[in-house]
């Protein structure tokens, strides 16, 4: 194809874009018309909801797709299709009923192109899709908890009634449910579209599928017959249509912010960190008239990983299977300081373990968490044998070009105690491999919460989970941390079970096979004009209650 051709076609397309978003309605003018717009730079690579495992991917089929529950402000699981719910006594049989006034979106898969009820069979075909692995969905083992050798694991009892049996209590799966990956999908639409789906979807949600240009632009029409109203019985969503933007430079994105061309940013990159920012993290005042800033904890931990297993050569010949150097270098670094410097106090400096803010297990004021202490850095590398650093080779920290500057701190950190320190920068993807193979001594990595327990992050000490199986990149063993996991997993009592997962991330922070670094916030930068956008500590982008002004 010719250049200017292909050109022409491109111009084409662009323009299209912006005539669909203006038509939204039927035969209203464009001013009449109410467009949230934002831009996603990472792109979407899937708006199938098997493959929600990542942010952007999540948002996007948030918009588009319901499931049985949702998570509140609070990460409490509400009813969404399913009005109500039972568990047994076993803990293992979750009865949920459905509500009877829930549709599809119109779409050509269905006969008259009119989408029809949803019922439980609807639910019991999405299930299966997922955990059969057919689609290859990253998300196969949310499942995994499921007992298959009882009537399938899922089971439509009748049209508004829905059975889910596992093989042994698992408190958390209430969380579970409300995730994006459980979305209820009519069979009809994977029949006609197949792999397509990814770029054809359909489902229940507030917004239904319009188009989408890859690597330009998304465009989502409101659902007029979506089921939900608001406490008034007005119809939601309130919005017109979603427009999500992927421009790769998140600098031209922020102009765009300020500029009023998008509605709302989530994020701080350093490049306009200061600008929007105050040392103290709150939003600059020359931006208060045009934007508010949103913030809460989000349930994520960047932190350093270490291999301590002696099976492998990389580990087991290295100073850092001591865990008293290992605990030297978690009293090394100044996280305060860190997250002031270098993240204008917008997360939290990682001083109360593993555990993130804003889950329930978190404690603020905890024994076991690693605060700046030379003096103790020094005592335990001298009982290790390597006073002030001496005999101990260099470590070399494998990051990412988006965090070095957070290693270069804790480069200098460690020097100051005498230890040398080399920072490799990685492509994002070889990072990956080499953390999942267990290619990489110390390693930055972050983990965020698929739902909102705190199981969720001590799973990634539980030895049957040593990667690349499972999220145990560090490959810690423990005996007792195991025994520990495995009888929360049976506790009911909520209180009691906290009381087991604090047990479990202090015996993790004595053996400090990871170095927390910090707690992230959620940032919301959004315009005025938009009202009613609200966040949780997943940071999910819900649309359906949003109003913009004209």
């Amino acid at each position: 194809m010719k250049r200017s051709v292909f050109n022409s076609i491109f111009v084409f397309l662009i323009l299209l874009s912006a005539a669909l978003v203006s038509s939204c309605g039927d035969s209203a003018s464009e001013t009449d018309k109410t467009v949230f717009r934002y831009n996603e730079s990472n792109g979407i690579s899937s708006l199938d909801p098997a493959f929600s495992n990542n942010l952007e991917n999540i948002w996007g089929c948030n918009q588009l797709f319901d499931g049985l529950l949702e998570l509140d402000s609070q990460l409490k699981p509400q009813g969404l299709i399913a009005r109500s719910w039972e568990i047994d006594s076993t803990g293992t049989s979750y009865t949920f009923y459905l509500r009877d006034d829930v549709y599809f979106h119109d779409d050509a898969c269905f006969p008259d192109s009119t989408g029809r009820k949803v019922v439980a069979e609807d639910f019991v075909y999405s299930f299966n899709r997922l955990l059969e692995g057919k689609t290859g969905s990253p998300g196969v083992w949310v499942f995994d908890q499921v007992d298959r050798q009882r009537n399938g694991g899922f089971e439509a009892l009748n049209d508004t009634t829905f059975a889910v049996y596992l093989k042994k209590p698992f408190p958390p799966f209430l969380g579970i449910l409300a995730m994006q990956y459980c979305s209820v999908i009519p069979h009809e639409a994977i029949e006609k579209y197949g792999d397509e789906f990814r770029s054809h979807p359909v489902g229940t949600g507030p917004f239904k599928f319009a188009f989408w240009i890859e690597n330009v632009s998304l465009v989502l029409h409101k659902n007029q017959g979506f089921w939900q109203k608001d406490e008034n019985g007005a119809d939601l969503p309130y919005l017109d249509a979603v427009k999500i933007d992927f421009v790769k430079d998140k600098s031209v994105a922020y102009l765009n912010l300020l500029q009023g061309k998008y509605d709302f940013m989530s994020g701080l990159h350093p490049a306009y960190k200061d600008e929007l920012l105050d040392p103290m993290g709150n939003l600059n005042p020359a931006f208060e008239k045009i934007l508010r800033f949103q913030k809460k904890p989000f349930l994520k931990t960047d932190y350093l990983g270490i291999l301590v297993d002696d099976s492998l050569e990389l580990s087991a010949q290295s100073g850092l299977y001591d865990k008293r150097v290992r605990q030297a270098l978690n009293y090394a670094i100044d996280r305060k300081e860190m997250v002031r410097f270098l993240r204008n106090n917008a997360v939290y400096p990682a001083t109360a373990g593993f555990i993130p803010r804003g889950l329930q297990a978190f404690e603020g004021d905890v024994a076991y968490g690693y605060n700046h202490k030379p003096e103790r850095t020094k005592s335990l590398l001298s009982e290790a044998g390597f006073p002030n650093g001496k005999g101990l080779e260099a470590i070399s920290i494998a990051t990412t070009s988006d965090y070095v500057d957070l290693c270069e701190f804790i480069q200098h950190q460690w020097s100051l105690i005498g230890v040398n320190t080399k920072i490799n920068v990685l492509p994002t993807s070889t990072h990956r491999e080499f953390v999942a193979k267990s290619k990489l001594l110390v390693f930055r990595k972050s983990w965020l919460a698929d739902y909102p327990d705190a199981e969720n992050f001590l799973s990634l000490f539980y030895s049957d989970n040593f990667c690349p199986q499972g999220p145990n990149y560090t490959h810690f063993s423990s005996t007792a941390f195991d025994s520990l996991y495995e009888a929360s997993q049976s506790i009911t009592d909520e209180l009691v079970r906290q009381e087991y997962y604090s047990t479990m991330d202090s015996l993790v922070m004595e053996q400090a096979p990871v170095i927390p670094l910090f707690y992230d916030q959620v940032s919301h930068f959004v315009r005025k004009e938009v009202k009613g956008l609200e966040t949780n500590s997943i940071n999910l982008l819900d649309l359906k209650k949003v109003k913009k002004t004209r």
